[in-house]
């Protein structure tokens, strides 16, 4: 057997591995005694129109068969009419390719462009999964510094990082896990290092992981990278703006800087994965409520709330105007440390190792508001203990 995959099997994600201790600890304990903030589940539910519409679908028997392994042309074709009507873009519905959710559209877009032995930057702290998409196309993920103050990219880092072997670089805006959106001058900035070394060594591309782009706040706004970049994939989930995480149905859009070539090789990465024809259900439904979210303002007022409690209790937290995570430093500086303590009063964070950055810990606030309200009094006390601790060792 391939011993690679073994061992990736035997040693799962951290976030689900807590997660589903979490679980039963609800079943032990009772649902209100847990507070989970381990997993970007949504927790509010789909628009009425995404109900409505997939009742209607469901019964039309024309739409259950083989869509074309790209995904239906009229889905397609509604897809980048909404992208060019909305960021006055000139995308092309050939070139849309419709995936199961944003990970295939990674995995597929990584297996697209790398060859055996070239590289692939990311901004630490990253999606963990980044690292295993890379490595299973035959790549080596390379983690860029973040600036601690900000938790954008470091600039100097990124140039640094940028060799011959580099392939792509991977920015994810609205971020997991931090919750930073990137700034245009960020945006900005990013590409051109990327002109520069793509002049000195070859075609750098950049692959915009895009699962929170309508989740922003305080006036917050996401960049169409493309518009600032030419050589840019974006890989799209539907599973967070519309509430819909297990029905896996996004796509990736080979935008009009990139050459023909890119989009057979994703054609051609699809075919090889097995990753062909999104489940048709899904891809019309995408289709009929594109633009479309669930109700934002939940996640809003839990990021103001626990933003607002936290910081008051004196722990340091990311600025976060987007996505639903709030990155909070560790008080002991140790980031598994503070997942143990905050696990003795049965409140569920990820420590951020596994980010591929230490010292803190991500909280996914996609939750219930009285979840939130309730887990407040645990996260004084946990804060509380360190400085009890802190003063019986002064």
């Amino acid at each position: 057997m391939n011993e690679t995959m073994k061992q990736r099997g035997a040693n799962a994600s951290v976030i689900r591995e807590i997660f589903e201790y979490a679980k039963i600890r609800k079943s032990q304990v009772g649902e209100d005694g847990v507070y989970d903030f381990s997993i970007g589940n949504p927790s509010v539910p789909p628009p009425v129109a995404v109900t409505e519409t997939l009742k209607e679908l469901v019964c039309d028997e024309k739409i259950h068969g083989y869509t074309a392994s790209a995904g239906d042309p009229s889905v397609r074709r509604a897809i980048a009419e909404y992208i060019n009507a909305e960021y006055g873009a000139d995308e092309r519905a050939e070139r849309i390719y419709m995936t199961c959710g944003a990970a295939a559209s990674l995995a597929i877009t990584l297996r697209a462009l790398c060859n055996e032995g070239d590289e692939v930057i990311v901004f630490a702290p990253y999606f963990p999964e980044y690292a295993v998409f890379i490595e299973a196309a035959g790549a080596k993920c390379v983690a860029a510094k973040p600036d601690l103050k900000t938790f954008e990219p470091d600039l100097d880092d990124l140039r640094a990082k940028i060799t011959g072997k580099t392939r792509a670089v991977i920015i994810n805006s609205p971020n997991n896990p931090t919750g930073v959106v990137y700034s245009e001058k960020t945006i900005r900035a990013i590409a051109s290092v990327l002109r520069e070394r793509s002049a000195e060594y070859g075609d750098v591309y950049l692959i915009s992981d895009e699962p929170y782009r309508e989740l922003v706040y305080d006036g917050a706004k996401t960049v169409y990278v493309p518009a600032y970049y030419d050589k840019t994939v974006v890989c799209y989930s539907f599973s967070k703006s519309l509430s819909l995480p297990g029905e896996r149905i996004g796509y990736i859009d080979v935008t009009s800087g990139c050459s023909d070539d890119v989009f057979y090789a994703v054609c051609g990465a699809g075919r090889s994965l097995g990753y062909v024809c999104a489940p048709a259900l899904f891809q019309f439904l995408a289709a009929r409520v594109i633009g479309m979210t669930s109700d934002l303002s939940v996640y809003e007022r839990n990021r103001r709330a626990l933003y607002a409690a936290l910081t008051g209790y004196g722990y340091e937290v990311a600025e976060s105007k987007g996505a639903f995570y709030l990155f909070v430093k560790s008080p002991s500086g140790d980031a598994r440390e503070f997942y143990e303590r905050a696990k003795k009063h049965d409140v569920f964070i990820v420590p951020s190792d596994s980010f591929g950055l230490g010292g803190y810990a991500r909280v996914a606030y996609c939750v219930s508001e009285k979840q939130v309200a309730d887990s407040l009094p645990a996260f004084r006390k946990i804060i509380e203990e360190y400085g009890e601790r802190n003063g019986r060792t002064q």
